[in-house]
């Protein structure tokens, strides 16, 4: 129900073009907006960062460069929640992967996870605001994941399938990624790309849903 009053009467907008946050959000809001942010990520230094911070900061420049603009252009006046997310996957060795830059760096980064454990961290962020009242929040979640050991071909077919290419760290845990995994300890739509589930709470406890 928290959700249906929170639809009646507010612009729901997704700061991110990820069909994966896109699905994710759908669980919570039968109706939104996606509107992808035209934030910069390369006006960030990764290495000026821990690695939830990094995920905090980019989900919030993301969201609130959107808020800003659908508040500036709302002449209505209606209620505004925008959501913006961001991932990277933290290898054992404490390197943080974005997306793969070619085929040879997924390759490398697949090689870098194979046995090992590592932590995969989103950051999530809201702004809201109806009329005067303005609230938002940040957090980020850490789950971790076991890959198995994985051989040359395993890592060569992989590839093949084009999957690894659009997704931090080179692999995504709810496609033919899920077949390299041996467990994961956490929360498992955080590997997907947002937590829905505690985004949900969060939002309750601000009192939006």
């Amino acid at each position: 129900m928290g959700a249906e009053v929170v639809m009646k009467k507010c612009q729901v907008i997704l700061a991110s073009g990820s069909p994966r946050r896109k699905e994710l959000l759908g669980l919570i809001f039968p109706d939104f907006t996606v509107q992808p942010s035209p934030f910069d990520e390369k006006s960030l230094n990764p290495a000026d960062f821990s690695p939830e911070r990094l995920v905090e900061t980019l989900s919030r420049c993301k969201a609130e460069t959107v808020y800003n603009t659908f508040c500036n252009d709302n002449t209505d006046c209606i209620p505004i929640l925008v959501v913006g997310g961001d991932t990277v996957v933290v290898s054992p060795d404490g390197e943080v992967m974005g997306k793969p830059a070619s085929s040879e760096d997924a390759a490398r980064m697949l090689r870098t996870l194979s046995g090992r454990c590592h932590r995969v961290i989103t950051g999530v962020s809201f702004f809201y605001r109806d009329g005067e009242k303005q609230k938002a929040k940040t957090f980020s979640v850490e789950t971790k994941v076991w890959f198995y050991p994985l051989s040359e071909s395993e890592i060569s077919g992989y590839l093949d399938s084009g999957e690894p290419f659009d997704k931090a760290g080179s692999y995504g845990i709810q496609g033919l990624g899920g077949l390299l995994v041996q467990k994961i300890e956490g929360d498992y739509w955080n590997v997907v790309g947002l937590p829905a589930g505690r985004l949900k709470r969060e939002l309750s406890a601000c009192g939006i849903l």
